[in-house]
């Protein structure tokens, strides 16, 4: 959690501290300092905006860095919606970049593109990249051949010291660069701006070290480094001081958490925070879910009836091309196991389509999976190669046409086995989390069940936050419409 206490602390009239999180904290009152200098000249606020692309952990990241620039001063604005397209005038606009696959490259270029405009206009805007993208040498070089109007350039390892590289290019008036290879620390006493003040996302650990053939993400995101326990707990009672009721505990591979202690061990000490009343985790790897995980979510009675179990593909030949560790068999075995545990948990996955070398057959395989196991809901993707991972030179690229006409496939039978497993729980009374006011009707709220599926009921937005019985009336595919059952 953040020290409020240690950050008034820190003195900034001599050379920076070289300890974590004094350090960060010393720059970025030094920011404060040169924001309230320029606002005066300016006569005006200067404002911020963001862009997040890509997974809760980038989300995770982003809430600190908003939460980083706010308390420099900066406030959020600067984006323009006119009849003819936009305008951005922001003072300080900042991309949180993915990698997973390429196009998503393609749509921060095409950002960039339209920013080199913005910024001929708003000569005094400042424009950071950082995240995974950044990570990929390539596409740094790309950045400061081809786009050196972007003042900014850090990338995952390094999200922590956003007020220090600010401070640096505020001081030097020139492009900062910091991209390391590895990381050197975990430093989470920062602060951050969550968007829901109920419920938060924790970092539990970081990195990856499955390399799957197909993905980036242990390249970009480094090696597994789990943070300690006392930490994550110490960080959720604080939340639960500020009044989050839920929890996501995040990490790439959440199953391999290793902190001294095990994941199922450190699942039984945040079921046992006071006042804290559900947890979810996410992501899970097959390979990794162990018996004892299973029991430790049998016995501790706050963690959600979700599971979040990605498939990829149901061929055990493709699964082995995938580097993924586990076949067909052993992950129907392993849902087995678990629905025999958990027989009221919901289960969603992951799928791709598509990847090199998948036959009819392969397909099937997918499909029959899909149709034993019963998932509420399916990420579905279409294979596309991924510069710098093996797959990116696999031979026996399938067709766009075949791929195609498989994900469409592949969507009707999701849809249709989620339409018979939404329809069983009508008339059912389940526990919702009230999120929000509705988007598109102002009498009703938008809530989420324990099982992760969202129900519509009316309300007001003094509701938000809280919990209520809720009987489920009507399923519409992926949501339901219900009603409060009591108001206790």
């Amino acid at each position: 959690m953040w020290n409020q206490i240690l950050l008034d602390a820190v003195e900034i009239e001599g050379p920076a501290p070289d300890a974590e999180p004094e350090r960060q904290y010393y720059f970025m009152k030094k920011c404060r300092e040169w924001m309230r200098e320029e606002s005066e000249r300016q006569g005006r606020s200067l404002t911020y905006l963001t862009e997040t692309l890509g997974c809760q952990m980038n989300a995770k990241d982003s809430e600190k860095m908003t939460a980083i620039l706010e308390y420099i001063g900066y406030v959020p604005g600067g984006l323009h919606e006119k009849k003819d397209g936009k305008s951005i005038d922001a003072d300080f606009v900042l991309y949180n970049t993915c990698t997973v696959r390429e196009n998503a490259n393609q749509k921060i270029y095409g950002h960039l593109g339209f920013l080199k405009n913005q910024k001929e206009k708003h000569p005094g805007m400042k424009i950071a990249l950082c995240g995974c993208m950044m990570q990929e040498e390539d596409e740094v070089l790309k950045v400061k051949k081809s786009y050196p109007f972007v003042d900014i350039v850090f990338g995952t390892f390094n999200i922590y010291k956003l007020a220090e590289l600010l401070y640096e290019q505020i001081r030097t008036e020139k492009r900062v660069i910091d991209v390391w290879e590895k990381p050197d620390a975990i430093v989470e006493e920062l602060p951050g701006k969550r968007q829901y003040s109920f419920k938060a996302g924790v970092n539990i650990m970081y990195g990856c070290n499955n390399f799957c053939s197909y993905c980036i993400v242990p390249y970009v995101r480094g090696r597994e480094r789990s943070r300690q326990p006392e930490d994550i707990l110490e960080e959720i009672r604080g939340l639960v001081a500020d009044g989050v009721t839920e929890v996501m505990l995040l990490g790439q591979n959440v199953n391999s958490y290793n902190g001294g202690i095990d994941f199922p061990s450190l699942l039984r000490k945040v079921d046992a925070v006071d006042g804290l009343k559900r947890i979810r985790f996410m992501t899970s790897h097959p390979k990794d879910l162990s018996d004892k995980l299973i029991e430790a979510m049998a016995d501790c009675g706050k963690v959600c009836d979700h599971l979040h179990l990605p498939l990829q593909s149901g061929s055990s030949s493709i699964l082995k091309k995938m580097n993924r560790h586990y076949d067909k068999e052993s992950y129907l075995a392993l849902v087995d196991r678990i629905r025999k545990r958990l027989p009221g948990i919901a289960l969603t996955t992951d799928i791709i389509v598509g990847f090199p070398g998948e036959t009819e057959a392969d397909f099937e395989d997918t499909l029959d999976v899909v149709r034993r196991v019963g998932y509420d809901s399916a990420y579905t993707f279409i294979y596309s190669k991924r510069t710098g991972t093996p797959a990116a030179m696999f031979p026996d690229q399938v067709p766009e046409p075949v791929v195609k006409e498989r994900f469409d496939r592949l969507l009707a039978e999701v849809h249709e086995q989620a339409e018979t497993i939404f329809d069983g729980r009508v008339g059912g009374v389940f526990e919702a989390l009230i999120e929000e006011a509705n988007d598109h009707d102002p009498s009703m709220v938008s809530a989420r069940l324990s099982n992760n599926a969202i129900v519509h009921i009316k309300g007001d937005k003094e509701l938000v936050g809280k919990y209520r019985k809720v009987r489920l009336l009507e399923s519409k595919g992926f949501y339901y419409i219900g009603e409060m059952s009591d108001f206790a």
